[in-house]
């Protein structure tokens, strides 16, 4: 049951009650920020500018898009572009924990949405499924997370000239593996079946048929209205 916004507070026992719950995901953000760093030192990038594009980006997906742009000169227009199409997704993440936020202050809401990711916006809304009403389990479970992805992108710099091929090591596996088990922990039977099909569907269309990242927005998208349809049905 997903609580009203009267309901709603921000406590320090929901942030160490989100950062509990997300550390293990932190084990496997950990490898795919080695895999970053190691991909951003090949590309040029110096430990303390991958250091900041981890900081103050934040969002690991652009971010490996935006490597594949990185030579001289820089297309600044193409790497933000891409950049927004590939984030676009953060809307309707951002819309989907409202009824936590609605009413806060603008610095714990603000703050909190800064260290909204994939990961743990997943933890959230099984939280908020579940009728949790403390909002800052979402910074909570965010912060183990940035300091994971942080920490490992500036590892995987220094340590990208003794593993070349990431690959080799399985830890290119690391990301996939991380949304299979939050792809677990949030099935609810056969209610689920429709939306996720849906988005698999076309995702692998979009992937298959249109240049660039589109597949993510397209089938978050799509999945998201048929999980809209299918609850007002």
């Amino acid at each position: 049951m997903i609580p009203t916004t009267h309901e709603v507070r921000f406590t320090r026992v929901g942030l160490f009650a989100g950062a509990r719950c997300s550390l293990p995901l932190a084990v496997s953000v950990f490898a795919y920020g080695l895999v970053f760093g190691m991909l951003a030192r090949q590309a040029g990038l110096s430990t303390l500018e991958a250091l900041l594009m981890s900081g103050l980006v934040n969002a690991g997906s652009a971010q490996f898009v935006a490597l594949g742009f990185w030579h001289a000169p820089l297309p600044i227009l193409q790497i933000t572009a891409m950049t927004l199409v590939v984030n676009l997704r953060h809307l309707l993440m951002g819309a989907a924990v409202r009824p936590w936020f609605a009413r806060l202050a603008v610095l714990p809401t603000y703050g909190s949405l800064f260290f909204l990711g994939d990961e743990n916006w997943a933890l959230s809304m099984r939280e908020l499924d579940a009728g949790g009403r403390d909002a800052g389990f979402l910074l909570g479970s965010g912060l183990p997370l940035f300091a994971a992805w942080t920490s490992s992108a500036v590892v995987g710099t220094l340590v990208a000239t003794s593993v070349p091929d990431p690959a080799r090591w399985g830890l290119d596996f690391a990301f996939a593996a991380t949304f299979i088990a939050l792809l677990a922990g949030m099935w609810k039977g056969r209610s689920s079946l429709l939306p996720w099909g849906v988005a698999a569907v076309v995702a692998l269309a979009s992937a298959r048929w249109l240049s660039g990242q589109w597949h993510i927005v397209l089938g978050g998208l799509a999945g998201s209205l048929a999980g809209a349809w299918h609850d007002a049905d």
